[in-house]
């Protein structure tokens, strides 16, 4: 029986650094990692989309279509490249118009992407369908990615006494939303949509195992397209998830490479590498290139330390080609495998959050795993919270986080819903704290959430509530016909030239105006003081070519006759060849505001003079030189 293989999309210079080093790896770096990569192997690399377009012209000052060309010029179509979309939102955070999208996919195709991950916050069907479409048309490959969340705790919307179980209807014991059958249905309908490739994206890492065992094995009986299982280690699942994915016949997972896996990153393939050689399963990569990779990420990583939160709890050196595993972690791995294949999901998580404390990446996260939210949106509302002075509501801001989420429609906690609900939480633990009434002070955000500006949420607004944070009780869709394309401004500092040179230019000042604007002034910049010093080059060859095309003086080899004193020279009386006689005047020159005359001292011959008219000389300057 042949033995089944599995295909492995790399996440390392896209989402492992995102998560990780808040994008922050610079081209010089991934410059050095590409010859690797190129013999690694993967099926795909995920290198572009996410918060990269933003965050290399924010941090780094690069441009985003450079990154993309150079990875696709260096793989030479070895590895398909990968990109993720936020749909409607592209790579920012409202939504675009439809020109926008397709001006970036083709621009992003015809630089060399092969696969566009497209999701929705909201699992909205809605706002991927034209992106899928769009993308099969420009000949790339659509992956539609159904996100994964889960519904509020009971506990936690209960534990706030009978007025708030009254206000928010739940009485009785509320129906599951985020049901197998959800994401069955949204990947279905995504496939019909023209999707080539569906994967299960937990962006928080909330999949447990016995729930990605659920939802893969559910999504492979109904799928024809491959699955592709995405999920993150922050509440410890990860890790288990993944080998549960596995068994569960999951055609692709993604991972990261070693130094950049793990904590709030997905798994590293070397580890994944091990559990697949446990369960008969052969990764279709390079191990050997990857090893090349690693050993280089450890230095990257260390020039990554500003932004590295485990900076100084690296995972230890490892090769799982050459290195021996000890007995007792060797076992935990058979543990975790005969655990996964009998369903044993506690004893499959104990072995192996014991593995990876062993190689030294990080504990699980237990307030992310308890308060089942991103650790992202966890990280913006400690900070929201400091800035405001108002620490001591963390807890209060995270048990209200169940209320806003029903309230605007039960939305998935992704980018950018998380961040809209989680910052409308503490908000509302303001209010209650001043002993205001809720929803005193809804953010413009919240207010296009519930709105509906943003798209369909997975159950209807009540509408009395709409009305009362956004004035109408109707739904109301983001009108796209406002849209207004972004100027082109003339620099005129700059010599007068557009801010975007190009279509591509152009397209990064629609999706991010403010921080293009700034990035593309410094390529005007540059441009302008390379022209300047190209004509200062010019201006300074012709000087050196016209004094080059003198002809050379010729040697003193007779008397020469020197001002007695500095002055102006008024007049001059001889010529070349002219025979003087002693006293015959030569010349006139101004002195200590008198004029005064040069006379010969004898009979000579004049053979040149070195000066003329006007010309201002100093005291023992060369005047005549005599034959």
């Amino acid at each position: 029986m042949e033995q089944r293989k599995l295909k492995i999309r790399d996440l390392t210079l896209r989402d492992g650094q995102q998560s990780l080093f808040a994008t922050r790896l610079d081209q010089q770096n991934i410059d050095n990692l590409l010859p690797f990569y190129e013999d690694a192997g993967f099926y795909a690399m995920e290198v572009w989309g996410g918060a990269v377009p933003d965050s290399v012209m924010r941090y780094l000052d690069e441009s985003p279509w450079v990154r993309l060309r150079t990875i696709s010029h260096a793989m030479k179509g070895k590895s398909l490249l990968t990109a993720l979309s936020r749909g409607r939102n592209l790579f920012g955070y409202v939504p675009y118009p439809d020109s926008v999208l397709r001006g970036f996919y083709k621009e992003a195709i015809d630089n060399g992407l092969n696969v566009m991950r497209i999701f929705d916050a909201l699992n909205d069907i809605d706002n991927v369908k034209e992106s899928i479409r769009m993308i099969n048309e420009l000949g790339g490959i659509p992956d539609g990615a159904v996100c994964y969340t889960v519904d509020p705790k009971e506990e936690e919307v209960t534990g706030f006494g009978a007025q708030l179980k009254s206000l928010l209807g739940m009485g009785k014991k509320q129906e599951k939303i985020f049901t197998d059958e959800y994401f069955v249905e949204k990947a279905k309908q995504m496939e019909a949509l023209g999707a080539k490739i569906i994967t299960l994206k937990d962006m928080a890492g909330l999949v447990n195992p016995l729930r990605a065992a659920s939802i893969i094995s559910k999504l492979k009986a109904v799928l024809k397209v491959p699955v592709d299982f995405h999920t993150h280690c922050t509440p410890g699942y990860g890790l288990a998830s993944a080998v549960m994915a596995i068994i569960n016949g999951v055609d692709i997972l993604d991972t990261n490479i070693w130094y950049f896996g793990g904590g709030s990153a997905a798994p590293a393939i070397e580890l994944i590498y091990i559990f697949g050689k446990k369960l008969g399963v052969e990764l279709e990569v390079n191990m050997e290139a990857v090893g090349e990779i690693r050993s280089r990420l450890l230095d990257v990583r260390r020039q990554l330390a500003a932004f590295d939160l485990q900076k100084d709890h690296f995972p230890r050196e490892f090769d799982p080609l050459n290195d021996t595993v000890p007995a007792d972690i060797d076992a935990l791995f058979d543990k975790a495998v005969a655990a996964a294949r009998a369903g044993n999901e506690a004893e499959l998580l104990e072995a192996c959050h014991a593995i990876e404390a062993y190689f030294g990446f990080p504990k699980p996260n237990e307030l992310v795993k308890e308060a089942e939210v991103p650790g992202g949106m966890y990280s913006n509302m400690v900070a929201q919270l400091k800035a405001l002075h108002a620490d001591d509501l963390l807890d209060d801001a995270m048990k209200l986080i169940p209320k806003v989420r029903r309230d605007a429609g039960l939305v998935p906690l992704v980018t950018p819903t998380s961040q809209i609900v989680g910052s409308q939480a503490v908000s509302l633990a303001l209010d209650r704290k001043k002993g205001n009434p809720d929803y005193s002070n809804p953010s413009n955000q919240f207010i296009s959430l519930v709105k509906g500006e943003y798209g369909h949420t997975p159950v209807p607004v009540d509408p009395e509530f709409r009305a009362k944070i956004t004035g109408s009780p109707e739904e109301k869709p983001y009108d796209t016909s406002k849209y207004r394309k972004p100027e082109n401004p003339v620099v005129e500092d700059l010599g007068g030239v557009n801010l975007a040179s190009n279509d591509e230019e152009y397209l990064l000042l629609e999706l991010l105006p403010t921080v293009a604007t700034g990035f593309l002034r410094n390529r005007r910049t540059e441009e302008y003081n390379a022209r300047q010093a190209e004509v200062a080059a010019a201006q300074a060859a012709e000087r050196a070519a016209a004094e080059a095309a003198k002809e050379p003086e010729e040697p003193i080899t007779g008397e020469v006759l020197q001002a007695p004193m500095g002055g102006t020279v008024i007049s001059i009386n001889v010529k070349p060849g002219d025979k003087v006689a002693p006293g015959q005047l030569l010349l006139v020159y101004e002195a200590m505001k008198m004029e005064n005359e040069v006379v010969a001292e004898k009979a000579e011959t004049v053979k040149r003079i070195f000066v003329q008219p006007g010309q201002v000389v100093g005291l023992e300057a060369n005047l005549i030189e005599f034959e």
